[in-house]
């Protein structure tokens, strides 16, 4: 447990660090030859999730950002914060998370493949009066969420792609032996990618 909260607390750290010194002036230069240095995209869809507690899924929508540094030939760090909320809750449980963490791209061509590990806090609500558990009845329960994950955006425009995303998650909850549950998550969603590049304004 002290594991976990020490690498929120430095993903945490980290995200706000880097947001601060990049900064959203450093996302064009003053010359109308210059090329941006940091990408900002946003995304939403559609999330299936199976959260592992007796057999309950959501349906869940999604939307988050990322910030992405274009220095980097091959690999393209980013910063990425999102947060989901379920509109279709099943009858075990509802689950929704805000998580913020570091993701790695690996450009080729249109297709850009990525991987990412996100942390953040996570509620569950129990459905149906609660889940009964031993001699308790839980209503809620509230816990850090850790969230590594895998996927990929395909470009269709220059503003526009698909993405495809899973999570696999740790969850604490006081409702299961084990004391801890693994929902997977699956995305499907569209991305915009805003253009702050002089050189394309001047363009037009």
């Amino acid at each position: 447990m002290k594991f976990r909260k020490t690498l929120t607390w430095l993903t945490f750290f980290g995200t706000l660090s880097l947001t601060l010194n990049l900064g959203p002036n450093a996302l064009a230069q003053s010359s109308p030859a210059a090329t941006q240095q940091l990408q900002l995209s946003a995304f939403a869809g559609g999330t299936g999730t199976f959260t592992t507690l007796a057999g309950g899924k959501n349906l869940d929508i999604p939307a988050g950002a990322d910030l992405t540094v274009l220095a980097f030939r091959r690999f393209r760090p980013a910063v990425e914060i999102r947060g989901s909320y379920p509109i279709d809750e099943g009858t075990i449980s509802s689950q929704k998370d805000i998580l913020a963490g570091p993701r790695v791209e690996y450009p080729l061509g249109r297709f850009h493949p990525y991987v990412d590990f996100l942390a953040g806090r996570g509620g569950i609500d129990y459905l149906r009066g609660g889940y009964i558990f031993g001699d308790m009845r839980y209503l809620s329960s509230n816990t850090l969420v850790l969230s590594p994950g895998v996927g990929f955006d395909y470009d269709l425009t220059h503003h526009l792609a698909i993405k495809i995303d899973f999570q696999y998650q740790h969850w604490d909850t006081p409702t299961v032996p084990s004391g801890s549950i693994s929902p997977r998550v699956t995305t499907l969603g569209a991305v915009y990618t805003f253009d702050f590049n002089p050189r394309h304004r001047h363009s037009r």
